[in-house]
């Protein structure tokens, strides 16, 4: 997602979860990078109404941190 729009990112978005869902995936892996934040800010809201996450959250250090969102999948 890194050096994406936001519209463009949410569509990323979407696709990538599609994806995720009909390969089976329990969790992903979205990197946003660190930034401003307001990328990162606009995924995890993106994240909190998607029919498919059950869950999200900041990445690790060893995931990448910051820049990085890990969504737990329905």
């Amino acid at each position: 997602m890194r050096g994406y729009r936001y519209d463009e990112a949410m569509v990323a978005v979407d696709q990538y979860l599609d994806q995720a869902v009909l390969s089976n995936y329990e969790q992903v892996y979205i990197i946003h990078g660190k930034g401003t934040g307001a990328l990162q800010k606009g995924v995890q809201n993106h994240l909190k109404q998607h029919k498919s996450v059950a869950s999200y959250r900041n990445g690790m250090p060893s995931e990448g941190g910051f820049g990085v969102t890990v969504a737990e999948l329905k």
